[in-house]
């Protein structure tokens, strides 16, 4: 019996037994009281990331329950964005017909079997309203059924041993009821306000708190604290009310169409850098808080940032209120030309979100990342410190943080897909579904995928398409497979193979990042030849002749290469329509590629070709081996057989 197949049945074994031990040891040792409920799966929030993972399990008929806090499903969606305008696409009309290429442009949806589960028919606004998915995602719930326990707070999360190499999770709710389960799945996201102290703070209003009314800002001076999409969403809410809004952060304003990150800056809020470079008062400027202080004068609550370390009247920092007569002293004393030097109204913190790591027992949480926004985890999606507890949605973002979409909903609607495979195999013992095709279908198979695929297209560089080649002329296609974990491949999807091919999307090299000039004339290639050179999203195929080992995956990490160096590597070229379809500039320089790596000719032939090809020669090209040495022609379809049933009638016989 092959190794991992029998190692896990061993797990799905053990898995049986966890469960019936479980309901066992617990029902006698953690209480005895009805407070108890016991699951397979736990799913906390009931966020965009848990109602994707609910939906996979369900179709998988797993045991599973999503527990949401709030009454309703996307309760984070009820508040934020504050001003109410989303800046996800919502793209209804695309040209094409193709449900996959479509999701490409949806930025919104979540992966379902039902049609009518689509943005594009509850709202026709490029930039939807929040209110209106909020709709959409408790329809989704609703329609499909999900397994959801709401008004249901989740806090002292903790693992127990319930027997020597036996483990389960124990989580309480508000009213005192335990829940167990085998498998933890975090999809509470990145809701938290980010609250970092500084003196005077207690002067500031926060994001989450403000005033939406542009009336209460009528002819106001406004400081706003941070860069990112939340500050400039406010700027852009209330500028017309304001006499001047200044904004302030530590680092650059980074914008998407730069980066090609999408949570940086977006040019539908980006209103403000109209205003600040065409001379309207308005301005953007970098300092860290760690270098001013807030004062406001007790008269009549004007505010000002001053430098600390020109201050020369001192004042106890936890007391930052001044009569009038030292506040007035403190600003004459700043230089003359101190970018801040005038009074606000309000000053705005705009610091964004962080994970809220207190729902966790005191003695048992993840590790933060070093910025410590996000819980660690490792490539499979896993927490870092802790075994079957597992991150999707926002706060799985530390894998691709600033690379890709991981952290939004048209990213982390594929890395939950992603998951729920290796779960599959991890615990269920069912391998990574793949298709299995002759060698000579594989350039339409790439083809296909590089043109319509919205998985790798909007995971670019994170999840790729692993081609595994067999010695029998024949490949087995592994669909959005995490790029980090390729060199685990037998060990975590039950697929094995030596010869692999990997296709990836990837942006030039050096072609992204603040201050690049994007719209330089040289920017795009349509030579072939310079496909390597390509700026804008293209198909990159790797050909591993052995699959890289794990030093090889850590030092290309260190190196920021999306895979270690291959034997060979093709770079589509990047085409304006994203169309990798043409015969001279697209195919043939891939089939020429994937012939060099596989040592043989895989073009089509007709009959007649192969019947010389047979007698003048000791070898065939592979197509006829396939397909004329076998006696068979095309490949039978249901189309084709009931269009032969219509001829020939019912016995076939023609």
């Amino acid at each position: 019996m092959n190794k991992i197949v029998r190692m896990n049945l061993y797990r799905g074994v053990f898995l049986i037994f966890l469960t019936l031990t479980t309901q066992t040891v617990l029902s006698s040792d953690v209480t005895s009281d009805r407070n108890f409920y016991q699951r397979q799966y736990c799913i906390v929030g009931a966020g965009p990331s848990g109602l994707q993972m609910g939906y996979f399990l369900e179709r998988s008929n797993r045991d599973y329950m999503i527990f949401e806090q709030n009454n309703a499903s996307g309760s984070f969606y009820v508040k934020y964005p504050r001003h109410r305008k989303l800046i996800s696409i919502n793209k209804r009309h695309t040209g094409q017909t193709n449900k996959e290429f479509n999701f490409r442009h949806d930025w919104n949806s979540l992966i379902s079997d039902d049609e009518s589960l689509q943005m594009r028919y509850y709202s026709k606004d490029f930039f939807p309203q929040a209110d209106t998915y909020v709709k959409y995602l408790n329809d989704y719930a609703t329609k499909l059924r999900l397994k959801i326990k709401y008004n249901t707070r989740i806090s002292n999360i903790r693992k127990k041993t319930i027997s020597e190499g036996l483990d389960v999770f124990l989580m309480d709710d508000q009213n005192g009821k335990t829940y167990s389960c085998q498998v933890m799945i975090m999809g509470t996201g990145i809701g938290t306000p980010n609250k970092p102290y500084f003196a005077g703070m207690e002067h500031t209003e926060s994001y989450e708190d403000m005033s939406i009314d542009t009336d209460d800002f009528e002819g106001k001076s406004v400081m706003i604290l941070g860069r990112g999409n939340s500050a400039f969403e406010t700027a852009d809410h209330i500028v017309g009310s304001t006499n001047v809004i200044h904004m302030m952060a530590r680092s650059r304003v980074k914008l998407a169409w730069e980066t090609h990150y999408v949570g940086d800056l977006r040019a539908v809020n980006d209103g403000l850098l109209d205003t600040y470079q065409l001379k309207s008062l308005d301005g953007i400027l970098e300092a860290s808080m760690a270098e001013v202080l807030v004062i406001k004068n007790e008269k009549n609550g004007k505010l000002a940032l001053i430098p600390r370390d020109e201050m020369v009247v001192k004042i106890d920092l936890n007391y930052t209120t001044v009569n009038q007569t030292v506040f007035h002293k403190m600003m004459r004393e700043i230089h003359d030309n101190f970018p801040l030097r005038e009074e606000y109204d309000y000053i705005i913190r705009c610091l964004g979100f962080t994970y809220d790591f207190a729902i966790f027992n005191s003695t048992f949480s993840p590790e933060p990342t070093a910025n410590g926004k996000y819980p660690t985890i490792n490539a499979a999606y896993e927490v870092e410190n802790i075994t079957d507890m597992f991150v999707i949605g926002t706060s799985s973002h530390s894998l691709d943080f600033k690379k890709s979409a991981g952290g939004f909903i048209h990213g982390f609607r594929y890395t939950a897909r992603a998951l729920h495979h290796l779960l599959q195999y991890r615990y269920h013992n069912i391998p990574w579904p793949s298709t299995s095709q002759p060698i000579s279908e594989l350039v339409n198979n790439i083809i296909k995928r590089a043109n319509e695929a919205s998985g790798i297209y909007q995971m670019f560089t994170q999840l790729g398409d692993v081609i595994l080649l067999h010695e029998n002329g024949l490949y087995d296609y592994l669909e959005e497979f995490p790029l980090q974990l390729l060199h685990k491949l037998p060990e975590v999807s039950g697929r094995n193979a030596s010869k692999v091919i990997v296709l990836s999307m990837e942006y030039g090299k050096d072609y992204s990042g603040p201050g690049n000039d994007v719209f330089r004339p040289e920017r795009a290639t349509g030579d072939p030849q310079n496909a390597h050179h390509s700026n804008f999203l293209h198909p990159v195929l790797y050909y591993y002749r052995s699959l890289p080992t794990e030093f090889g995956m850590k030092t290309a990490k260190k190196k920021e290469q999306v895979l270690p160096t291959p034997q060979r590597i093709h770079h589509i070229v990047e085409d304006f329509l994203t169309d990798f379809s043409a015969p001279q500039s697209h195919i043939l320089p891939l089939r020429r590629f994937l012939e060099n790596c596989m040592g043989q000719d895989i073009r089509y032939f007709f009959d007649d070709f192969c019947f010389k090809s047979a007698l003048i020669y000791t070898e065939v090209p592979l197509m006829c081996k396939q397909y004329y040495m076998k006696g068979q022609g095309l490949p039978g379809t249901k189309s084709l057989m009931v269009h032969k049933k219509l001829l020939c009638g019912d016995e076939m016989r023609c």
